[in-house]
């Protein structure tokens, strides 16, 4: 069995969780309900959370399929540093982020949603993981092999052991037929 990549999951959780909190901020400010003000939080800490996680990580072998147009926001992300690479710092921060979506039911779910990626992520960072860019690959084409020479006897050849040598050595080159050749008069 593999090792569990924590990030990986914790990276989905918290963009769904980002999705959730501004889905329900909005649902609370244009509903009105009372404590519209945590509900516009909602808004803004969702809108942070998604542009925050929206870029995947590279996994621990290497490989990792980035999602589509998240080059410019994996440079602002890998600009931040440590702020940004360090899970641990993640998962206070997402901690810190979903608890004023707790006072309205409209933006609950998302706080829920955050807080399971907060722990997540704070198991991600225990197991030492930490958050790598997914760069553009530069692709170096080699030639390919040329052929180097083509067969010189036609089908059916005879076993490699026992083809034809160069003309250069003469015993060598001839070779004993595996069948007997009887010429019938």
């Amino acid at each position: 069995m593999g090792k569990i990549e924590w990030a990986m999951w914790a990276n989905e959780q918290a963009l769904a969780a980002g999705l959730i909190l501004l889905t329900g901020g909005i649902v609370g400010v244009a509903g009105l309900f009372r404590g519209w003000q945590f509900a516009a939080y909602a808004i803004a800490a969702g809108l942070f959370v998604c542009l925050l996680e929206y870029p995947r990580s590279r996994r621990a072998k290497g490989t990792g399929v980035e999602r589509k147009w998240q080059y410019g926001l994996t440079v602002c992300v890998k600009a931040f540093g440590p702020l940004t690479r360090n899970y641990y710092v993640r998962a206070f921060l997402h901690a810190a982020l979903c608890i004023p979506a707790g006072f309205i039911l409209a933006t609950v779910l998302g706080c829920v949603c955050l807080g399971i990626a907060s722990l997540i992520y704070l198991s991600a960072a225990i197991h030492g993981e930490h958050w790598e860019p997914i760069l553009p690959r530069v692709e170096v084409r080699r030639p390919a092999p040329s052929i180097k020479n083509p067969p010189q006897n036609p089908p059916p050849r005879p076993p490699a052991e026992m083809r034809r040598k160069n003309i250069d050595d003469l015993e060598g080159a001839s070779y004993d037929n595996p069948m007997a050749v009887i010429d019938e008069k």
